[in-house]
């Protein structure tokens, strides 16, 4: 069955559940945080959520619904790459009656704007995919991050005194260390022209938000440096993504 014919039957012909989600109707809180790492979901969900419930496991892909300071707010996986991060943002807009979603995850930085550490909030994303030759635009499409997740996510980040970035970053198809472009040829130039972090599931987030009429953002942790080469010990791993959780969860 293709998407089309998916989008027509609806979310209550897909009660029981779709080939990559097994929740049914109402399983899923409006506001939904998506780190790419399902076991990441997890971790989310076990130490900040209260009344937690596992929602799916479909091919590993954890996703569960908890309260947080009296809210509902489900947290799921997305995979990686933006065909990954595409159909499950996809089924959550469209068949489950999610309204926002946030994308937390890490990055990689691309300029000296981004220290490792920072948070990383997206107003926008360029990429190198073809994610969006599926909307058959007569040119090129940018999306854009709902500007009222994007103003509160800037407003927490400063009342809680985090480093944070906020621009244009480059959601790309290949892993950066693993191009067989020399980095002159890729994300350098990505690099010139303001994208100071670059990631892999952003650009196709965005998308599916504007084509669903649905609200999203993204918010990174910057890892490590394609400049510097610095990444972050385990130790400010945890404390940084702890940062960005506390900022993702303000918006719920």
């Amino acid at each position: 069955m293709n998407h089309a014919m998916m989008h027509e039957r609806g979310l209550e012909a897909y009660s029981q559940g779709t080939p990559h989600n097994s929740g049914r109707s109402g399983d899923f809180a409006p506001f939904v945080l998506m780190p790419g790492d399902p076991l990441r979901a997890e971790r989310i969900a076990s130490t900040r959520l209260e009344g937690v419930r596992k929602i799916t496991g479909v091919r590993g892909m954890l996703g569960f619904t908890g309260t947080w300071n009296g809210k509902p707010v489900s947290v799921m996986g997305s995979g990686m790459g933006a065909p990954s991060m595409g159909i499950y943002s996809y089924e959550l807009f469209s068949f489950y009656g999610v309204e926002r979603i946030v994308r937390v995850g890490t990055c990689g930085g691309l300029t000296d704007d981004l220290d490792v550490g920072d948070l990383a909030i997206a107003m926008t994303a360029s990429t190198d995919s073809a994610y969006a030759s599926q909307y058959d635009l007569p040119g090129s499409f940018s999306p854009s991050a709902d500007y009222c997740l994007l103003e509160a996510a800037v407003a927490s980040a400063r009342r809680h005194g985090y480093r944070h970035w906020v621009g244009g970053i480059f959601s790309s198809d290949v892993f950066s260390l693993y191009s067989a472009r020399a980095p002159e040829l890729g994300w350098k130039k990505w690099a010139a022209m303001g994208c100071a972090a670059t990631d892999m599931e952003c650009f196709a987030l965005y998308c599916n938000a504007a084509h669903l009429h649905r609200k999203a953002l993204t918010i990174l942790t910057c890892s490590d440096s394609n400049l510097s080469r610095r990444e972050l010990s385990p130790e400010e791993r945890q404390n940084s993504l702890d940062a960005m959780f506390d900022v993702a969860l303000d918006l719920a």
